[in-house]
């Protein structure tokens, strides 16, 4: 059976994916650039609109750096905002479950549902840094297990507020034609490790009964957490081996939870460079990387792996000698989206093998291993190449990042749609109005039973 491509509209910013000295560079924080991003991601028929959130800028060595935006927009306001300027769009959110609560976020969702006609999506992420905590009242963080038990008892006490409303509960005065809600609406109870909540919900269930839920985890915890409860999984495997063992992976975990393969979309993150032809794609597509990662930026990414402080060192010289430090002390203490090295030591061996194979610099070496550009070519082959990885199962689909804002996806839904449209695997008209529509995802039902009261986690 052949499968349809899902595409996704990322709105880059949270890391050095955007070329900032291109002409064409617009601002990250101006709402017309959010604007024109979403309603071309519309016009190419994308599934939705993804935004990143980040609690604090990042910094390196005690100090704000280069790889991040100057200020970060809060994302219900900049999703509610698309809402009115989109009709068909999903509207994905990035939201933190270790430095939120509950009641909160389900209802900024359902706000976010109902305005938007049934087209929100929720990104729960975790936050593991004593950085970002310093920014709120409990300060510190949450160790790795820890933060994963409570994502899992944010997301069901969060179920639990969405569906203490039944979509019969809003009702018709016939005296006075005012709506009224039954007096046991929104009546709920929560009680688990992490919360101990109950109360009146004051939202309305959701247009799509719960909001389209993303996890983006990539450990062994943030894997199973997917299985067990997300709709989508955002990933980082981009490539085709890679991409394939995660499928694999994430999708053989679900039957242990009673789901189907088809209940969980793999929509990793992609990077695209289109030109007339391949080689005028590749030319550019090296250009790009090389104002990407500047000699500062590579500093930057060696810093992280090495684990001190690397400011004197030379970018365009060998890669250092001295060993990473291991352990969880790191330069990077906001390292939101920074890659997690495990094995420090071993990953050092692995470039220094590979600078040595190819004679490369350390800002060479680092442009080789961040490698962002996901596709390159002309239209035609980077659609063959999209599809070719869809119907391969090395993804159901593609969150694609421009290096530009506010116009970098222009070319790609002027051109390469087109072609996915010719080749069958791609939609040429919005079949349906939600999220859930446009992802093939069933709308989350109550049971005929009781209003879920009093769901009860053991500690």
């Amino acid at each position: 059976m052949t499968k349809q491509v899902h595409l996704a509209a990322h709105f880059p910013g949270v890391n050095n994916t955007t070329v900032w000295s291109d002409p064409a560079s617009g601002s990250q924080i101006d709402f017309a650039s959010f604007v024109h991003l979403a309603q071309t991601a519309e016009r190419g028929r994308f599934d939705f609109f993804f935004l990143a959130e980040g609690l604090r800028l990042r910094e390196q060595n005690g100090l704000i750096y280069d790889l991040d935006v100057v200020g970060r927009p809060d994302t219900f306001t900049v999703l509610s905002a698309l809402a009115a300027v989109t009709t068909h769009l999903g509207l994905t959110g990035t939201i933190n479950s270790t430095f939120n609560e509950p009641v909160d976020v389900a209802r900024q969702f359902a706000t976010l549902d109902h305005l938007s006609d049934g087209r929100a999506a929720w990104n729960v992420v975790t936050s593991w840094d004593e950085f970002t905590g310093e920014n709120f009242r409990r300060g510190g963080y949450l160790p790795e297990d820890q933060r994963y038990a409570r994502a899992k008892e944010f997301l069901d006490a969060a179920a639990v507020l969405w569906d203490s409303w039944r979509d019969d509960d809003i009702v018709a005065d016939p005296a006075t034609g005012r709506f009224l809600a039954r007096d046991d609406a929104g009546e709920f109870e929560f009680h688990s490790s992490q919360f101990d909540i109950s109360g009146y919900f004051p939202a309305p269930r959701p247009p799509q009964g719960r909001p389209v839920i993303f996890q983006a985890g990539d450990s062994d915890e943030g894997r199973e957490f997917a299985a067990a409860t997300a709709d989508a999984i955002f990933s980082r495997h981009a490539t085709y081996d890679a991409g394939r063992a995660f499928h694999a992976d994430v999708k053989g975990r679900l039957a242990s939870y009673g789901r189907r393969a088809e209940d969980l979309l793999v929509l990793p993150a992609a990077t695209f460079v289109v030109g007339d032809t391949d080689a005028q794609a590749a030319e550019l597509a090296h250009e790009v990387r090389l104002q990407q990662v500047s000699g500062q930026t590579a500093i930057k990414f060696l810093e992280q792996l090495w684990n001190r402080d690397l400011s004197d060192h030379d970018p365009d010289g060998p890669l250092p000698q001295v060993d990473p430090i291991p352990g969880e002390n790191t330069v990077a203490k906001g390292r939101a989206g920074v890659r997690m090295h495990r094995d420090p030591i071993t990953v050092a061996r692995q470039w220094r093998d590979l600078a040595e194979a190819k004679n490369l610099t350390t800002r060479e070496l680092i442009i080789e291993v961040t490698g962002r550009q996901s596709f390159i070519g002309s239209p035609e082959t980077i659609a063959h190449t999209i599809n070719r990885f869809v119907q391969d199962d090395v993804a159901d689909g593609f969150i694609l990042v421009p290096h530009i804002v506010p116009g970098g996806l222009d070319r790609f839904v002027d051109d390469v749609v087109p072609v996915l449209q010719d080749l069958g695997v791609y939609r040429s008209e919005y079949e349906g109005t939600t999220l859930r529509d446009h992802l093939g995802l069933a709308r989350p039902e109550l049971s005929a039973a009781d209003r879920p009261v009093a769901r009860t986690q053991s500690g």
